[in-house]
This record gives C-alpha cells, sequence and structure tokens, in this order.
C-alpha cells in the first residue's frame, strides 16, 4: 500500500475557508463526494463521531481525522492545507495547518490501521511537511505526499 492508492490529485486543496473542525470536516466530505462519491452526510457525521471519541490533533500542526463508513469498499485520503492554522486540541496544543483525512469501509480492520500508519509516518517527516507549507498548489501537494519515500510501506 502506498500514498498514491489513497489519495487521488483531486483530494488535495489548499484552503483559507476553514474557520472551525466541523468546517474542515464539511470541507473534507465535499472533496471525498466530489473525488471518490463518498456520501457527504455520513462522512461528515462519521468524523464528528471519531472526533468526539479524543482529538485527532498529533501535534506539530498536523491533524489525522478518520472514520468508517458503511458504503465504502477501499480506503480513500484527502488531504487539506489551511491558509490558517486551526486550534485542533492538538496533543501539543499547537494550530493545525495540514490535515490528512482517511476514509476506510466499516469493516477495513488491519488495513484501516495501515494506512493510519502509513499516513502517519509521511506526516511526520519534518521535510515533507516544510516541503507542505511551502507550497499551495494541489498538484505540488499531491507530489510531495505521493513521491514520499516514507508514503511507501514495506
Amino acid at each position: 500500500m502506498d500514498l498514491t492508492q489513497l489519495l487521488s490529485p483531486s483530494a488535495v486543496k489548499a484552503t483559507s475557508s476553514v474557520s472551525s473542525k466541523k468546517r474542515l470536516f464539511l470541507t473534507m466530505g465535499e472533496i471525498a463526494a466530489d473525488a471518490f462519491g463518498i456520501d457527504m452526510e455520513e462522512s461528515v457525521s462519521a468524523l464528528l463521531e471519531r472526533e468526539g471519541l479524543g482529538p485527532t490533533g498529533v501535534g506539530k500542526g498536523v491533524a489525522l481525522p478518520h472514520a468508517r463508513l458503511r458504503d465504502l469498499d477501499e480506503i480513500r485520503g484527502v488531504f487539506l492545507k489551511l491558509d490558517k492554522p486551526l486550534d485542533f486540541e492538538s496533543v501539543d496544543r499547537q494550530p493545525v495547518d495540514l490535515v490528512f483525512g482517511l476514509f476506510a469501509p466499516r469493516n477495513a480492520g488491519v488495513e484501516h490501521l495501515k494506512a493510519l500508519a502509513l499516513v502517519s509516518r509521511t506526516m511526520r517527516d519534518a521535510s515533507i511537511c516544510s516541503k507542505l507549507r511551502a507550497n499551495s498548489d494541489p498538484v505540488a501537494l499531491h507530489a510531495i505526499l505521493t513521491e514520499a519515500p516514507s508514503s511507501r510501506a514495506a
């Protein structure tokens, strides 16, 4: 599994219109619906439900919201670069500007965890995050994410 399997170029955006977690999840739901045909209401509801269990802000300006969905056949990703960092109740209390969301089938089990680990490894790489923060072009953002050495699992 690698990020090219999870992340379509059409699911990568840079945006300045996000002012809350709920608005972020709505934007992610819109992108997932447009890019993959995922039901927007279900995806937003599932993200909010998961976030209610505990914040998915992992530190250093990165959040990894994720949810399992009923009518999904394969794991899909959405990436957002926020022009204005958002409070995400992250473990280090730092606002978030890089958000990689994952949507997995309800019964994905181990595959969901592998995808989450892959995304986490990629987003922990300081040089990748620096490159992401230095770019706003969705094509460049997609290339940085999918061409990174850590974006490929063994």
